[in-house]
């Protein structure tokens, strides 16, 4: 058997940010959730109030950022 070292493919720091960008996309999509009605016949407003229309996405852009971060950022040369 070869005895071969196994390498990521990432720094620990690049994962770090890989997970936090998750969480970030994460919290995002729980911004824009509810809003429903518990009537189909009736309106609700509340699903064009600024959390869903301005904040979650921005939220969500943000953590899509910072994972395309997290995959381009090398490793410092030693």
């Amino acid at each position: 058997m070869e005895n071969t070292k196994h390498e990521f493919l990432f720094d620990k720091l690049n994962y770090k940010l890989l997970i936090a960008g998750i969480l970030v996309i994460t919290f995002g999509f729980i911004l824009m959730s509810g809003g429903g009605s518990e009537n189909p016949n009736v309106f609700n407003e509340d699903i064009f109030n600024f959390r869903r229309i301005r904040l979650a996405p921005t939220v969500v852009l943000i953590g899509f950022g910072v994972v395309i971060y997290s995959i381009f950022k090398k490793e410092k040369s030693k």
